[in-house]
């Protein structure tokens, strides 16, 4: 990808330059101390003013300097790290188009669809004030039901950032049945979290009774992590020591925090990632592949707008892929429940108008596109999503 080719690139440059800037100190030290010697020896003369003493000194010095040739050595460097530094600029304009609207297509947009979108992405990073701001100005009054949901979700957080978990353990005990479909384990985590608390703070009585009364319920089932932390009622006041030192860590707190997002998101019907997010992250993975084919396009003087559907795929990465798409290899048309994809003898698959058309309507036999097997309709069948 460009940015691994410069993030490359860059760190060449860094290198270069924590090179030569290590070794230009060199030399400077160098020069400095061989003119330090110089001082020394002339300060050691008994007669100050003898020339003699004096320019053998400095003759010594000068054959010294010479043989190191800061200036020469200092220029090299320079002239190298420029180099570097002249590369990069031009990498860089050759990796990021200057003009990135040629890739831009004039399609319709939902914009109704889009103001809920935006909204969302609003409510669900907890700019609440922003969220309200564009539903009243674009007229999209259902937008605010969500807004509800996220709101709670703040509430929580904030609480979280002061370790209260009070209103976590509200919600929680609300959402209890909800919660255990999904094989959450959020409320074991909350008392641990809790638990450790006390452990840090409190006394071995207060640790016990709070295990007793919250984490008991849990051990039949999570006894490994219930013997853990009933483990570390024996090391209060000397946890330093205390074999499971792991359950002390702060970023239990920070993994509990996304965790009670997830699970918001989820009973909500909403996505960890917001639609907005998904989409510029989709954008800019397929940007450098959509301005290549538009450059392509442009210089075979074929017009970008009129083009129905991409001559080719745009990969975004599993991290992108939500769902199953089979995008038949042959006519390009992305399979449905009209066109299915059709799994072949030589385990090649088409979509099924594919194999209609290269079939004649099932008349003959005919040979697949990637491979020399002959095959009929009648031998393929179809795959299910």
């Amino acid at each position: 990808m460009e940015l691994d080719t410069l993030k490359d690139a860059f760190d060449r440059v860094v290198k270069r330059q924590k090179l030569s800037s290590f070794r230009s100190q060199e030399i400077v030290d160098q020069v400095g101390h061989e003119i330090e010697q110089a001082l020394a020896k002339i300060k050691a003369i008994n007669d100050p003013l003898s020339p003699v003493h004096l320019k053998s000194i400095l003759s010594e010095l000068k054959l010294k300097l010479n043989t190191v040739g800061p200036l020469n050595l200092l220029e090299g460097l320079q002239k190298e790290r420029n180099i570097n530094l002249s590369k990069y600029p031009k990498l860089f304009e050759k990796s990021f188009s200057p003009d990135i609207s040629k890739a831009y297509r004039d399609v319709d947009f939902d914009f109704h669809l889009v103001n809920l979108i935006v909204a969302n992405h609003f409510y669900q990073q907890g700019l609440f004030d922003l969220g309200d701001c564009l539903i009243d100005e674009a007229g999209e009054p259902e937008a605010i039901a969500i807004r509800s949901h996220f709101l709670e979700m703040y509430q929580v957080l904030e609480a979280l950032k002061v370790k209260n978990l009070g209103p976590a353990l509200n919600w929680i005990t609300l959402n209890r049945e909800k919660l255990n479909q999904n094989g959450s384990m959020l409320e074991l985590k909350l008392h641990r979290l809790q638990f450790v608390e006390i452990v840090k703070k409190g006394t071995k009585a207060d640790a016990l009774s709070y295990a007793r009364t919250h984490l008991a319920p849990f051990a039949s089932l999570h006894m490994n992590e219930f013997q853990k932390l009933v483990v570390c009622i024996i090391w209060v006041g000397k946890l330093d020591s205390c074999p499971h030192a792991e359950l002390m860590a702060p970023t239990h707190w920070d993994e509990f925090t996304q965790e009670i997002i997830k699970q918001f998101c989820s009973l909500v019907g909403q996505s960890y990632w917001s639609p907005l997010s998904v989409a510029i992250a989709a954008g800019i993975k397929g940007l450098p592949t959509l301005l290549k084919l538009a450059n392509v396009m442009a210089a075979k003087r074929q017009e970008w707008q009129e083009m129905k559907q991409l001559p080719v795929p745009v990969e975004l990465g599993k991290e992108l892929q939500f769902h199953s798409i089979f995008v038949c290899p042959v006519s390009r048309d992305q399979g449905s429940e009209e066109n299915p994809p059709m799994l072949m003898p030589c385990q090649h698959v088409l979509c099924n108008q594919s194999i209609m058309k290269l079939s004649k309507n099932t008349s003959r036999t005919f040979k697949c596109p990637y491979c020399p097997t002959e095959a009929s309709a009648a031998q393929c069948r179809q795959l299910h999503f």
